[in-house]
């Protein structure tokens, strides 16, 4: 079982028991034991998608279940609370995930090589995207529903570029100077790189004024 707090909304991720197997292109659903059963978690292919790109989609929105349930309830204030000098904020950090999302969009799906957006993209997202002073100094005052609209949006635009490819293209090698990797390896990272940040929002949840202390 996992621990209850690393676990997503306990009822609404699109959630089915599954066996897991190392070589995900052979992961298959099972099915649910009992109408009982609450907890419905899969990561597989998923319908619309070739079978390793549904995988991958699957890991992204775990991931992003995770953080949406996290910030549930955020106010302003909580969104724009900076515990020191050097942090982040919570809001900071949910529109840093959308920047880097469209970061690799432009990169994958693209094909553009990384830095070379186009000025009004930079001018949009460089900053969520490189964090530090001028994010705080640039984002606050917004609601949640800003950053879940811009996390939302940025999502909506992977998953049907997704759809318009296969796993010949998610294995792709992409050489950049003396950097290499497939596109595969880039979106786990959008994946993991989400997870990372999650851990920082729920450090920083835990330290919002009136927060009750909580394991981290």
């Amino acid at each position: 079982m996992f621990p209850v707090e690393c676990m997503p909304n306990r009822r609404n991720f699109l959630k089915v028991s599954v066996g897991m197997a190392l070589g995900l292109s052979s992961l298959i659903a099972l099915p649910v034991a009992t109408a009982a059963a609450e907890e419905k978690w899969i990561v597989g292919p998923q319908p619309g998608f070739t079978p390793e790109i549904g995988t991958l989609t699957s890991m992204l929105a775990f991931t992003r279940e995770q953080v949406v349930d996290n910030v549930k309830g955020l106010s302003q204030q909580d969104l724009d609370f900076l515990l020191d000098a050097k942090a982040n904020t919570i809001g900071a950090l949910l529109l840093h995930l959308a920047a880097t999302e469209t970061y690799y969009q432009m990169n994958t799906f693209g094909g553009m090589k990384w830095g070379s957006w186009p000025d009004e993209v930079k001018k949009k997202w460089d900053i969520p995207m490189n964090l530090g002073e001028p994010a705080r100094k640039a984002i606050k005052g917004n609601s949640l529903d800003y950053y879940l609209d811009a996390l939302h949006q940025t999502r909506e635009k992977s998953l049907a570029e997704f759809r318009k490819r296969d796993d010949k293209w998610l294995a792709t090698l992409v050489t950049e100077e003396d950097f290499v990797a497939n596109n595969y390896a880039k979106w786990f990272h959008v994946a993991e790189h989400e997870s990372n940040h999650d851990g920082q929002i729920k450090f920083l949840k835990n330290r919002l004024p009136g927060a009750k202390a909580k394991s981290e």
